[in-house]
């Protein structure tokens, strides 16, 4: 376990401020902090909504209105909230279940209820060392590294930065509770598409997440490792494909001749700046040339079925495959399945016991993640570096 010198990470507990990779001495916590991204709930919120996403970027409404037709399709309505409070309940019942005696408060950084709520309702009651889950799973800047500034700003806007501290569960992109969906969904579309009599090679596996700018994807992740091109973030994404399609194969001999690959999808910068492709309905346009007839496209990149996977997936995609002339399959994201809640439930569990790191559960060798972010990480060159919790400054 490599130590910095004391207070090397602002906001955080005791155990934590040191700045070692992994916190293997147990915390009391004293309780759990949600972070969500938030979604608007009716029309009128959808406007304000994104004003609250792009702040700071001098977008105007006009070209909110781009991307508001998403939300606006729906009602205005945004699932991610409602998930949100399924989320919590589920938490709340299997900490409960395990006698563990923490309340979970929930905040997000875009939208009612607010992280400066939560984090005052926590201190208002004398809950002052926080554990916080934020809902991404994967590291980068937008995924990670922005969740912790946003603790920092609260704290410091909210007055509680000498009162209150918040500590961030790992990256858990590869915990088993998390990629057990994926696993599962991947098996079934293949045996589905089987049982139409679809050729083992005619099937395509596409893993579909965010795509980020170029920038911000070979700037995520410790710097001290080398991720390769795309960083951490594309790199833990491709082991996370990889594992999922080497359990399948094992658990589905002819799927041996299935082919995958990884995409992204809900770009949404200027065409000027680089993004991570393929876009996921580029290549679905592109399968009939390479010979498939059936296409599943997995969400490994989301944790709930919100707007980018109801939207660009089962909208989107979906049309792409139709006038592509393919059977087409979204699988399940792990939303709250008893496996995904349980698995938070073991994430929280390894921060109160302070479990070594060779006992933490994860499924590639890329796992598991810090607990502590390394200087530096994830880094958002376009906005430069703002106080940060749960990692080492900058």
């Amino acid at each position: 376990m490599s130590v910095i010198e004391p207070t090397a990470v602002p906001f955080a507990s005791p155990a934590a401020a040191p700045g070692p990779r992994y916190v293997e001495t147990p915390v009391a916590y004293d309780g759990i902090l949600l972070a969500g991204f938030g979604g608007p709930e009716g029309q009128d919120d959808v406007i304000p909504f994104l004003r609250n996403v792009t702040r700071g970027r001098g977008i105007p409404d006009e070209r909110l209105e781009e991307v508001a037709h998403h939300y606006r399709h729906f009602g205005g309505v945004s699932p991610i909230n409602a998930q949100n409070r399924e989320l919590k309940a589920a938490l709340d019942a299997e900490l409960a279940r395990r006698g563990i005696d923490l309340p979970v408060y929930w905040g997000n950084r875009n939208w009612t209820p607010y992280l400066e709520e939560a984090v005052q309702d926590a201190a208002a009651v004398g809950d002052t060392t926080l554990l916080a889950f934020a809902t991404s799973a994967y590291s980068s800047f937008s995924s990670c590294r922005q969740y912790r500034e946003d603790f920092a700003r609260v704290l410091q806007t909210t007055g509680l930065a000498d009162t209150v501290t918040i500590d961030k569960i790992r990256p858990f992109f590869d915990h088993p509770g998390f990629v057990d969906a994926f696993l599962h969904g991947v098996k079934e579309a293949v045996e589905g598409f089987l049982a139409q009599g679809i050729a083992p090679a005619a099937i395509q596996i596409l893993f579909s997440t965010h795509s980020i700018p170029t920038d911000d994807a070979v700037r995520s992740g410790a710097r001290d490792i080398d991720w390769g091109e795309g960083g951490a973030y594309a790199a833990q994404h491709e082991a996370v494909a990889a594992w999922v399609m080497d359990r399948v194969r094992s658990l589905v001999p002819a799927a041996a001749d299935v082919s995958w690959e990884l995409v992204y999808q809900s770009r949404s910068g200027p065409p000027s700046q680089p993004w991570l492709d393929p876009d996921v309905c580029d290549v679905i346009a592109e399968l009939p040339q390479r010979g498939r007839a059936a296409v599943a496209v997995v969400p490994v990149g989301f944790m709930s079925d919100h707007m980018e996977v109801l939207w660009d997936l089962d909208t989107e995609a979906a049309e792409a495959a139709e006038e592509a002339g393919l059977a087409f399959v979204r699988t399940p994201t792990p939303g709250v399945s008893p496996a995904f809640v349980a698995g938070i439930v073991d994430l929280i569990e390894e921060r109160l016991e302070g479990r070594v790191a060779a006992e933490r559960a994860h499924v590639t060798d890329l796992g598991p993640g810090f607990d502590v972010c390394r200087p530096g990480c994830c880094e958002n060159i376009r906005a430069g570096f703002k106080p940060a919790a749960a990692g080492i400054a900058p």
